[in-house]
């Protein structure tokens, strides 16, 4: 059995951003050279999440919207955790999406539903943050 490890970096401009990162997973797989196993893939940071669904600017609005509702980032006063860091909105919504998803790998490629697609979530961002790929297979 192999095992193939590498860190993916992400730093965005805004407070929140959901990103497409199917392709570098699967330029990850392609490094790899495993053809038949699992994949790991994980936020390394507990104001981020990894999740795989849909890639519609529709959907992404949804969760948007359907996040802020839940765990509204202002007033700020709202949380008990918030004071060096007024992010308590952003840890509860990385509970709701998710730290990881895995896939399986089959003939070299992940093993997808259609329109699957793994996303990053950035939920407290302007800083570099870190997503985890782990593969183990053959």
């Amino acid at each position: 059995m192999k095992s193939y490890r590498k860190e993916l970096w992400f730093e965005t401009h805004s407070r929140r951003q959901l990103i497409n990162i199917t392709p570098d997973v699967e330029q990850c797989l392609q490094e790899s050279g495993i053809t038949e196993g699992l994949l790991l893939c994980n936020a390394m940071h507990i104001t981020a999440s990894v999740f795989i669904n849909d890639d519609e600017s529709g959907l992404h609005s949804d969760f948007e919207k359907w996040l802020e509702g839940l765990a509204p980032e202002k007033p700020y006063s709202r949380y008990a955790h918030n004071g060096f860091e007024d992010n308590a909105d952003a840890h509860l919504k990385r509970t709701i999406m998710g730290r990881e998803v895995v896939v399986a790998v089959t003939g070299g490629r992940l093993d997808f539903g259609p329109w699957e697609r793994i996303h990053y979530y950035e939920l407290d961002g302007k800083r570099k943050k870190r997503v985890l790929v782990k593969i183990i297979g053959e």
